[in-house]
């Protein structure tokens, strides 16, 4: 299973197991991570699964669609490495990837 890390708005990390096939927001709300709030339950209708994606990882990703972007606009405190983490597929590709949560998602 793919591991993904969870940094809080405090610099505290989580790291747990994600299932392939399930969503990094999924992962979060499943895991308990804080600074997630999935208020939509991942149908991209609201901007409380914003998180940053490490550099590293950022050009990995497929690039957002027009829904998730319009979604973003939304979103407080947005930075060039923002994402909404209800559309980040996870797969094995994706081991290793970290994503921080922003100081506020409402």
């Amino acid at each position: 299973m793919p591991k993904i890390t969870y940094i809080d708005n405090d610099g505290a990390a989580r790291t747990v197991e994600a299932e392939v096939g399930s969503t990094v927001m999924e992962t979060a709300v499943n895991n308990d991570v804080p600074g997630i709030l999935a208020t939509c339950g991942g149908s991209c209708s609201c901007a409380t699964c914003h998180v940053y994606v490490d550099e590293e990882w950022f050009d990995k990703l497929p690039a957002p669609e027009l829904e998730e972007l319009d979604m973003l606009d939304t979103a407080h405190d947005l930075e060039p490495t923002s994402r909404l983490s209800c559309q980040i597929a996870v797969s094995e590709e994706l081991n290793g990837l970290t994503v921080k949560t922003p100081p506020r998602q409402i």
